[in-house]
C-alpha cells in the first residue's frame, strides 16, 4: 500500500498519516525527517542536501526525489510507505512517478484531506505555544486550564509567527499555485481519494481507513 497525503498546510495531514502508518504497520516518511537523517549519516545525498539547507536555498527536485526514493527501497517499506510532505510540486511527482515506473511499482492512493481556506486561517491563528517547554495548544481545541498559561510548566503561550492570519494566508497561497496542480495530477491517474478535513480528527482517520480497505 502505496500512499501520498495531500492537503494544505494545517489541514491535519501530518496527524492522519501518523494514524494510517500506526494502523497498517507502514512506515511514515517525511521529507524534513529524510534530510535530517541522511545529514546526520553524511551520506553523499545528504551531503548534497546540506549544501543548499545551509544557503538557506530549496533543495533541488530531482536530488529531493532521489532522497526519497532512496528511502523507499529500504527494507521497512516492503509492505507499503506513506508520503507525507512529498510530493510538493509536478516536477516532483513526474519524477516519483517515474523512479517507480522504472521499479514496476506505482502510487496506489494519493488523498486529499480538503479542507476550505478560511478553516484553516480559523484553525491555525487559534494554535499557541508554550515559551518554556514548546507544548502546543489550541484556544478552541485544546484550550489550557488557566487562558495563556501552560499546563505543563505554568509559562507564557504565545501565537507564533507561523500561524499568524496573514502568514497563514501567504502559505495557502504558495500551496494553491505549486501543489494543488498535484490533486489534478492524481486524479488523472486514477488514484486520487478525497475526504472531508472539516470533520473531527477520529471521522476524517474513519473516512480514509474505508477508503484504503475499500
Amino acid at each position: 500500500m502505496k500512499i501520498i497525503m495531500l492537503g494544505a498546510p494545517g489541514a491535519g495531514k501530518g496527524t492522519q498519516a501518523k494514524m494510517i502508518a500506526d494502523k497498517f504497520g507502514i512506515p511514515h516518511i517525511s521529507t524534513g525527517d529524510i534530510f535530517r537523517a541522511n545529514i546526520k549519516e553524511g551520506t553523499e545525498l545528504g551531503k548534497k542536501a546540506k549544501e543548499y539547507m545551509d544557503q538557506g536555498a530549496l533543495v533541488p527536485d530531482e536530488l529531493t526525489c532521489d532522497l526519497v526514493v532512496d528511502r523507499i527501497k529500504q527494507d521497512d517499506c516492503s509492505k507499503g510507505y506513506i508520503l507525507d510532505g512529498f510530493p510538493r510540486t509536478i516536477p516532483q511527482a513526474e519524477c516519483l512517478t517515474k523512479a517507480l515506473a522504472d521499479m514496476d511499482d506505482k502510487i496506489d492512493y494519493a488523498i486529499n484531506v480538503d479542507v476550505p481556506d478560511e478553516n484553516i486561517v480559523r484553525r491555525m491563528s487559534g494554535r499557541r505555544a508554550c515559551v518554556g517547554c514548546g507544548a502546543t495548544y489550541h484556544i478552541v481545541y485544546n484550550p489550557t486550564k488557566t487562558e495563556g498559561i501552560c499546563d505543563r510548566c505554568g509559562k507564557e503561550l504565545i501565537l507564533r509567527d507561523d500561524d499568524k492570519p496573514e502568514t497563514v494566508q501567504k502559505r495557502l497561497t504558495v500551496y494553491h499555485e505549486q501543489t494543488q496542480p498535484l490533486i489534478d495530477y492524481y486524479k488523472e491517474k486514477g488514484a486520487l481519494a478525497e475526504v472531508d478535513g472539516t470533520q473531527d480528527m477520529q471521522d476524517v482517520f474513519n473516512g480514509i481507513v474505508k477508503i484504503l480497505e475499500g
